[in-house]
Formats: structure tokens, sequence, C-alpha cells
């Protein structure tokens, strides 16, 4: 997973687009033309367009900047530009509650009816006048030429330049009384937090969520030379944490295959397994592959299983690049057959709460009614792991979500129906000698405010569950 860098400000001065110009967001032609004229407008259009997607359409944030994405919303930009968009798309996710806020107390009638989707134009140069280092005329000016282009928003365009005026002389107070916890958490994961963790607990999830991170990498030997060589710090847990951004592909030992990306906490479930050379073990849900890999690299015969053949097939070119050998199987691993495995490896689908510091759409596009569905899948899928794994062999249950009910509470109902399965305590020896990522069960369970840092950028994991189970003999 990577996190979008800060792009250098954008200081260039805006030309005038002439009113009633129609927009067409598709057209990177159009968008050319656009950029031409008007530089930077073609960054700031794809951010509003991206925003809308994802929250009120719950695309997810990396699609909307992969594949055929990159054809529409983004078709005939730079890669600076795109760099630009995705930067304000980012911010603004992992703000918008105070964005919301800010917005909604300086617009007491609240948007016209029939210009309600000029709220994604604000909110992306809200974005850029509250959080990024763009000038405010730049971000205003750009905001204004947006709402022109459609004849149906250009009489609004004074509506726009004052309320976005507004904003920057109020930008103090904004940030002064911004909460991260009641502002920028959906309520519904608040409440669920505070009952979870206790306020000070939510708090300090809602504030890491806050900080875009930098990017830990698994690397396959020698973690104190490489660290060294990519300028790095390495991490209790052993996983490398890089201290400045840098296109991936770009650095040494990438292309050679001596690591790759994945965050510390990610980087532990794998290695409960205790599997070495000669044990067969199964990967359930294996895409995008990171902890088959671990395994694979360990010495185990792995059987990477998931049902989307198309991120399988990412998993394979990965795997090329690493120079590892595992069996990849596309199936529904609910129906799936074959001869028992030495030890099982479920990476469970989730809501994924644990990665919003990453993944800061995550806390906009999922709903409280998603965890019935994943809950029973997850049921059915450790279920299978009891049956297909050896009497005696090993299996490791993990997710990357904050909610009990798909972690804590699947393993203990698990527990109750099935007496021949017994909960295996992990070790803090195991876990990088950090007491405080176990529960009192020994089971795994960090969190985005665990392993704290002077710079706020070096701190934090990913929220992540694991639990060891043994199948008795």
């Amino acid at each position: 997973m990577t996190a979008s860098p800060r792009p250098p400000a954008d200081r260039r001065r805006s030309r005038k687009v002439s009113n009633g110009r129609p927009n067409q967001l598709a057209s990177g032609e159009s968008r050319g033309r656009e950029s031409e004229e008007c530089p930077g407008l073609a960054a700031r259009l794809a951010a509003a367009a991206i925003l809308s997607d994802i929250v009120a359409r719950c695309h997810p944030l990396d699609e909307c900047f992969s594949g055929t994405a990159i054809l529409s919303r983004l078709g005939g930009l730079e890669p600076r530009d795109i760099a630009l968009t995705r930067s304000i798309v980012t911010v603004a996710l992992r703000r918008l509650g105070t964005i919301r806020a800010a917005l909604a107390g300086l617009l007491e009638k609240g948007l016209p009816r029939q210009a309600a989707h000029l709220e994604w134009t604000l909110i992306a140069a809200s974005a850029q006048i509250l959080f990024l280092d763009v000038p405010d005329h730049a971000a205003v000016d750009l905001a204004v030429h947006m709402t022109r282009l459609e004849a149906k928003n250009a009489p609004y365009a004074s509506l726009v330049n004052g309320v976005l005026r507004n904003l920057i002389r109020a930008r103090g107070k904004i940030l002064l009384e911004s909460d991260p916890l009641e502002h920028d958490t959906p309520v519904w994961l608040a409440e669920r937090w505070r009952k979870t963790y206790g306020e000070a607990g939510a708090r300090a999830i809602a504030s890491a969520h806050r900080e875009e991170p930098t990017l830990d990498l698994t690397v396959l030997s020698d973690p104190l030379f490489w660290a060294e060589r990519l300028g790095a710090n390495v991490l209790p847990t052993g996983s490398l944490r890089l201290r400045t951004h840098m296109p991936v592909t770009g650095l040494a030992g990438f292309a050679e295959g001596r690591w790759f990306v994945q965050d510390a906490a990610a980087a532990l479930p794998a290695r409960l397994l205790r599997a070495g050379p000669g044990t067969r073990v199964a990967d359930f849900c294996a895409a995008p592959g990171g902890k088959a890999a671990q395994l694979a690299a360990a010495g185990a015969e792995v059987t990477a299983i998931d049902r989307s053949a198309e991120r399988l097939k990412k998993l394979a070119a990965n795997y090329a690049r690493l120079n590892l050998r595992a069996s990849i199987v596309v199936a529904d691993i609910v129906t799936f057959k074959t001869v028992p495995f030495d030890a099982i490896l479920v990476d469970a689908p989730c809501l994924a709460t644990g990665t919003i510091r990453r993944h800061p759409d995550i806390a906009w596009i999922k709903k409280p009614r998603d965890i019935v569905a994943l809950t029973a899948l997850q049921t059915r899928l450790l279920e299978k792991a009891v049956e297909l794994v050896k009497p005696g062999g090993m299996v490791v249950y993990c997710t990357c979500s904050l909610e009990p009910e798909e972690n804590e509470m699947q393993i203990a109902a698990l527990l109750r129906r099935n007496p021949g399965v017994m909960r295996v305590p992990i070790e803090p020896g195991e876990v990088g000698d950090l007491p405080e990522l176990l529960n009192e069960n020994g089971e795994l369970r960090t969190l985005p405010s665990h392993l704290p840092a002077a710079e706020p950028r070096l701190s934090g994991l990913d929220g992540f569950f694991a639990a060891r189970l043994l199948r008795r003999g």
C-alpha cells in the first residue's frame, strides 16, 4: 500500500476562462485544452470528480487512481498533476469532517439545490486552503473557474469566491477547534471505538488517522544492510520504515526483489505460523500476497488461494520479482477441496478499519451493515481452515479491522463451537518484545496509535488482529 507524497506548491498564476464553457471531465483532450489555458485546473477538476466518486458512489480510492480510471478522470494529466490530484483527494478524505463542518458554518442556508454538487469543488478547494502548501489565491481562483465551466453553475461563482475567502479568514479558528474524533471520524465508528477502546483509546486512534504515514518494507534478508542503503529505521518487529517519500520502483533493491512493501503490523501474522522448510501451508485470501511471500521466503511450500484471478496475477508478478515460488490457485475457498495442510493462514476479508490511516476512503465508504456479511464469511473461512488443517496443525486467523465482531468475538465463538480447537497464546518475543501489542488472551491487537515516534509520520501501525489456533491431535 502506498501513501501519496505531498506535491510541491502549485505557484502558477491562472488565466481567465470564459464563462459557460462546458465541462468534459471524461475527456483527456478537453482537459488538456483547459490545462493550457489555466494551469492546475485539470488536476482540481479531477480531484472534485474523484471525491464525488468515492464519497457519494463508494468507489475505493486506489481504484480511482488505477486501471481504467486513468483513462477517464485522469486522462491527459501529467504525472505531476496526478500526484497533486491524489494529494488533494487524500487530505480531503482525511479531514472531510472538519472541511464539511467549516463549510456548513459559512453556508448558513446550505448550497442551492440546483448546484448541490458544487460541494465537491468547495471541498477540494478547502483541502488546499486548510491543509496543503498551495497559495490561497490559486485555490480560490481555480475553484471559481471550475464553477464557471458549466452554465448552470456559473451564477454561483461569486458564492464560491466569497465562501472560500471567508474560509481563509477563519482558517486559524477552524484548525484550532477541529477535533479528530468528533469531526474527522464518522459517528458510527467513533461510537464503536469508544465502546471497544474507551474514550482515550478512541481519541488516540482518530488522532493517528490524521497523520500521513511513510512506507514499511519487509526485507528477505539482511535488514541492517538495507536499512542503511535505503535510509530507513529498523523497527522492533524487524520491518524497515522509510524516512523519506520516494517512488518505490526507483529504490535500490526493488528490481532485484530484495524487499516488498508491507506494513509492519501486516508482517506479523505469517511469522506466527512458525512455518519452515517443507511445511505445507495454505494462505486463504492470499492476494496481494505479502504474507504468502513471507511464508515462501521461510522455505514453506505455499499454496496461495484467492477467488480473484486478477489479483492473483499481481501476486504472481510480485513473486517473479522476488524470485519466490508458490502454487497459485483461483478458487472459492469455502467450497475448495484438497488434502489437509500442515498449517493455514486465514487472511480474512474484513471492514479494514485498521488501515484508515493509509486508506482514508475506508472511513467514508464502509457502512455498519457491511459487518453482517463479513462476519458470516469469516466464520465460514475459519470453519474451512479447521477442516483443512491436519490434526496437530496450526491456523493463524487475521484481519486488518479494529472491530471486535470480526476478531476477538470470532475466535471466542469458534472455540465455543469446536472443542477440538485451542488457542495458542502469542508471546511478546514474537512481536518485537512489545507486550502492548497483545491482549489478555495472547492474541495480537495492534492499533494506529501504537509504536509512537517523535515525528508523527514515522509512528503508528495498521490496526491488525491475529489469533493462533491449534487443531488438537
